[in-house]
């Protein structure tokens, strides 16, 4: 499986690659170096060294652990990774329906890390130490605006930086932590309409003024259409485990990955590779590229 989804990762990292410069290694060799680390959840230093690649696969040089750390906090990795990233989502996102999810998934370190972005903060059953991947999805294996920041980052504030990036329109599904004024006001002038529940389901809409766009949700979640556009939520639920159930997926941050552009371009290769494995399994899509 590991060599198939590395296959996939590096055709396409070669293929969208124009970047020219006067380097030994290329943008490209050095990411599929990397990719060839993450997928098997090893250290940088594992990746450079031959024993460790089978040799139908190995590149003829590989980089030194320094140049290859040193070329991975370059901006050359991260525009590449994104341009990766772009090119399948706009392959999924075309045929995909106008509804997006969103919502948050909190990455725990140890509460003794001397990993020095790492914050406290609410995470899966109580308070936790690391960092939170929030994340917007369509129906597909790329979430369409995501972000990292400390554990204390509120949903809400970083949904305030995600929701204006949003291409297209449609609805915009959240839990009732997203049940704010401001959020509704600023989904409607991205081009959705957000729905939540209310966070005091008791409780009236009290005497402030009321976003518009928070009361059409409100009165969507009284009626049948409101109640079965809100069940499609799950669905993200099923894409953080899908992006955590399989070897060489999401399942945390190893003791090598601290500090926060190391924890960043972990997660975005496990993003690609979620992707890559999906992609395996839809070749038709590939084709289309």
């Amino acid at each position: 499986m590991e060599r198939e989804l590395w296959n996939l990762l590096y055709a396409v990292a070669m293929l969208l690659d124009k970047q020219v410069g006067e380097w030994k290694f290329s943008t490209g060799d050095i990411l599929t170096v990397y990719f060839w680390s993450v997928i098997h959840d090893r250290p940088m230093c594992w990746g450079v060294v031959k024993a460790n690649w089978p040799e139908d696969l190995r590149p003829v040089c590989l980089p030194s652990q320094s140049t290859l750390s040193r070329r991975m906090r370059s901006n050359n990795c991260q525009q590449l990774m994104t341009q990766i990233e772009t090119t399948w989502l706009a392959l999924v996102v075309t045929s995909s329906f106008s509804v997006r999810i969103i919502d948050a998934k909190p990455i725990a370190v140890s509460g003794v890390t001397k990993d020095g972005d790492a914050r406290h903060g609410r995470g899966a059953g109580g308070m936790q130490n690391g960092y939170k991947l929030f994340a917007i999805w369509p129906d597909g294996p790329l979430p369409i605006a995501w972000g990292l920041a400390g554990m204390n980052k509120s949903e809400k504030t970083m949904a305030r930086e995600l929701i204006p990036n949003l291409p297209g329109g449609g609805y915009l599904l959240g839990d009732p932590e997203y049940d704010s004024n401001a959020l509704f006001d600023l989904a409607y002038h991205a081009g959705y309409q957000l729905v939540t529940p209310k966070r005091q389901k008791h409780r009236g809409v009290g005497h402030r003024r009321q976003s518009p766009y928070r009361l059409r949700s409100i009165e969507l979640m009284k009626h049948q259409f409101g109640k079965s556009l809100y069940r499609f939520r799950r669905q993200i639920e099923r894409n953080f485990g899908n992006l955590t159930s399989f070897g060489g997926g999401l399942s945390g941050l190893p003791a090598w990955v601290r500090r926060f552009p190391r924890a960043r371009n972990w997660i975005h290769a496990k993003l690609l590779i979620n992707a890559a494995r999906w992609f395996k399994k839809h070749p038709d899509l590939i084709a289309l590229a």
